[in-house]
């Protein structure tokens, strides 16, 4: 199989990473080129041990780093939009983190391969990613969640992060009740709830008078995945790990264009 044709599933995607990266199309598309033309050229290799897509983004860091571009000049953050402002904020070290496993997917263990580095420094990256990024974006936040317990448990994790806890429900009612009085700016809600009713009927009624971002965190996935309706960005499944609904509140409120909208 030829270069181009191993690479080109993956190019769209680096292109995508390049400019969140960069805060600009062009220039991410221009490192995105020097990085093709150096494999083409025999410059740089794949390395073997990866698969094609870590390994692309490995050549394309690399191709990054070469050209000193993490000594960034800031001053032309004003012309960006709100995402790309606030990405270009965080240390480039850990923005890099962050991005690999928050917008392309790629495990802690994949990110430390594509960045040279060891896998406990990409989850410290990532975490102080995380910091900035819900310091920046603290907001209200509606827990529709039947379980006492649990509810208690998501309550503290939401804390943690700086954020306020404005509302909790057990049953679609609630949340719609709670959602009138005062208005959420991230909702996390289980779809199972006390009374028998819904969440998912309780969250599709609240995205009819808001747009916020939402989190499922569910002992039934299987109830969301189904192919039948668009399933949710962010689905945690019970039980879950406290660094995990971290990570998706994270990313949730980065990168929601609501959110965005509101930070300008």
């Amino acid at each position: 199989m030829s270069l181009l044709a191993r690479l080109a599933p993956h190019l769209p995607y680096v292109r995508r990473y390049a400019r969140a990266l960069t805060g600009d199309q062009t220039t991410g598309d221009n490192y995105v080129r020097v990085a093709l033309e150096a494999l083409a050229a025999g410059e740089r290799q794949l390395p073997p041990e990866m698969t094609p897509r870590v390994a692309l983004y490995h050549v394309f860091h690399a191709i990054w780093a070469s050209t000193g571009a993490q000594l960034e000049d800031k001053s032309g953050l004003e012309g960006r939009d709100d995402a790309s402002r606030r990405l270009m904020q965080i240390a480039p070290r850990s923005r890099q983190a962050f991005l690999l496993t928050a917008l392309e997917g790629f495990t802690p263990s994949e990110a430390a391969q594509i960045l040279d580095a060891d896998a406990n420094d990409v989850e410290r990256l990532i975490a102080e990613a995380q910091a900035d990024i819900d310091a920046e974006l603290a907001t209200d936040v509606l827990i529709i969640e039947d379980e006492a317990i649990i509810s208690a448990d998501i309550e503290s994790l939401v804390k943690e992060l700086g954020h306020r806890v404005t509302g909790t429900a057990t049953t679609h009612d609630e949340a719609v009740d709670a959602v009138a009085r005062h208005r959420p700016g991230l909702v996390l809600a289980d779809i199972q709830l006390a009374d028998g009713s819904s969440g998912i009927d309780a969250v599709k009624d609240i995205l009819k008078r808001i747009d916020v971002p939402v989190i499922f965190i569910t002992a039934f996935p299987e109830r969301l995945l189904t192919g039948e309706r668009p399933e949710p960005t962010f689905l945690i499944t019970k039980p879950f790990q406290p660094e995990t609904v971290k990570a998706a509140i994270s990313q949730a409120l980065f990168f929601h264009p609501s959110r965005q909208r509101e930070a300008a």
